[in-house]
């Protein structure tokens, strides 16, 4: 039994001792555990950026503002511009928001009076978009109808005199040509791959500051901001200011993919300023812009005959359509394409020559495109039914004239533009002939004789006038102080009266 007890305790304590041996020896040989905490305070390799698992390894684009400033830079001219102006107060302009019973009503005190007709510089920015001068800038800088001089300066300082090619309003965008050769140029990339978020480049001359680069990202593709133009902006938050108007946005590339136009601004008048907010005209439409103001001056669009709108989800729902993409026509116009087509009311409208329509802008784009007396095909939707029409675009009227001070050195206080039966028509009006008063100066002796914008005028000095060329000569040949008398017509209501007004010359 005592054999036993002491084989028992022995094995025990060899036991013990073999544990101890193995626990102490070979956990100091082991390597240490991880420190888990030491591990998550050490810095993320550099290749992840997400929180919650890494991203594929990307190249990344080297960024060099500094070769594309010094690459563009030459290529960007400084615009004045000479233009003439109705009489105004001075220090705000056409960019004070309210008229001058506002003005006097808020500050009741004396301002100092301009000339019935004047001339005020404009100042902005264009670019070279070919080697022998020929520029590209806004419309709303060099307006052909109050423009009267150009002049173009160059980052080497050199001042040219600059002839006005075309211009274009429904896209805001001139076309200016100077004499010279070899001049740095711009080159026109393809805005449809400018993709929300990448960097670009704006240069201009805000606020008089030549030649300044502001850098930003593309912010917005297709904004949209009114419903008569034909733009669809690049929004960017690069800094535009007033005075960068025709300048060049331009991509990490070097290529001009838009030409600032427009801004969002914080104030009113000249104490307004960017708010990270700016609008470029994408490079694709100016370069269709471009090509037919070389060749013709202005730009000539297509026209179907119909008012539109988008569709809506009640529409949808209610006609049974697939979806919002498309157009819906609100009206037929007697006597156009459309209604040629056999087009009507209700009728929406999905393809054009094969291509999707997305939205009544993208329709208004499509027609547009169209030169008039081509054939159109339309896929449209009426009664839930899919329909094919055809249809031969006409011409679609220019914009909207301004009208012209009807002489600079002799003047009676009114702008005025001549009627034709399509202006007419524009206008809503019943006579063709004639000229029209679109405005009338304050102060002036028209005004006093309580003439108002929308009348026409018929005969000066009992001489038909159907141009502003005949009311200007027949200016030239009276006295100052002398006058003038008018037979003008006042439509309203569909009536019309005629009645005398004897104005004075200044």
């Amino acid at each position: 039994m005592k054999k036993y007890a002491w084989i028992a305790v022995s094995s025990f304590t060899l036991g013990l001792l073999l544990a101890g041996y193995v626990f102490l020896y070979r956990t100091e040989k082991a390597p240490a555990p991880p420190d888990v905490f030491a591990q998550a305070a050490s810095p993320a390799p550099a290749a992840v950026s997400n929180l919650f698992g890494s991203s594929l390894p990307q190249e990344k684009t080297t960024l060099d503002f500094v070769a594309i400033a010094e690459k563009m830079g030459p290529a960007v001219v400084r615009i004045e511009a000479e233009r003439r102006v109705s009489s105004r107060s001075q220090g705000f302009g056409d960019e004070w928001p309210f008229g001058d019973d506002f003005f006097n009503r808020m500050f009741p005190q004396p301002r100092q009076k301009q000339p019935e007709s004047n001339t005020v510089p404009v100042g902005g920015t264009g670019f070279f978009i070919s080697a022998d001068g020929y520029i590209l800038t806004n419309n709303h800088m060099v307006e052909k109808d109050v423009t009267v001089r150009v002049t173009v300066t160059t980052t080497a300082g050199v001042d040219y005199d600059a002839k006005i090619v075309g211009a274009d309003p429904g896209t805001d965008l001139a076309l200016l040509k100077i004499e010279a050769k070899g001049m740095p140029f711009a080159e026109l990339g393809d805005s449809s791959l400018v993709k929300v978020g990448e960097w670009v480049l704006a240069i201009g001359n805000p606020l008089g500051m030549d030649n300044t680069v502001t850098a930003g990202i593309v912010s917005y593709k297709g904004r949209s901001i009114d419903t008569q133009s034909y733009q669809d902006f690049i929004q960017t938050d690069a800094a535009i200011n007033r005075g960068n108007s025709g300048g060049p946005l331009i991509n990490m590339k070097g290529e001009v993919i838009g030409i600032n136009s427009s801004i969002l601004t914080s104030g009113f008048g000249g104490e307004s300023g960017n708010i990270g907010i700016g609008f470029a005209i994408p490079s694709n439409i100016a370069k269709k812009v471009v090509v037919q103001l070389k060749e013709k001056g202005r730009v000539i669009r297509g026209r179907l005959g119909v008012q539109i709108r988008d569709l809506t989800d009640g529409m949808v729902k209610q006609w049974n359509l697939k979806s919002k993409d498309g157009a819906v026509v609100i009206s037929v116009e007697s006597g156009s394409p459309a209604e040629k087509a056999k087009m009507k009311q209700y009728d929406v409208i999905e393809q054009v020559n094969g291509e999707p329509v997305k939205s009544g802008d993208d329709l208004r784009f499509k027609i547009a495109d169209v030169q008039p007396g081509n054939k159109v095909d339309l896929v449209v939707v009426r009664d839930g039914k899919e329909m094919k029409l055809a249809a031969v675009v006409d011409e679609l009227e220019p914009e909207p004239e301004k009208g012209q001070i009807a002489s600079p050195e002799k003047d009676i206080g009114v702008s005025i533009v001549a009627l034709t039966a399509a202006s007419a028509r524009r206008y809503g009006l019943r006579t063709t002939e004639g000229l029209l008063i679109t405005e009338v100066r304050r102060g002036s002796e028209a005004d006093r004789e309580n003439l108002q914008a929308g009348m026409i005028i018929l005969e000066v000095n009992r001489r038909k006038v159907a141009t502003v060329r005949d009311f200007d000569d027949i200016l030239k040949k009276t006295a100052a102080g002398d006058e003038v008398i008018l037979l003008v017509r006042q439509e309203a209501d569909g009536n019309s009266q005629d009645f005398i007004a004897t104005v004075k010359v200044r």
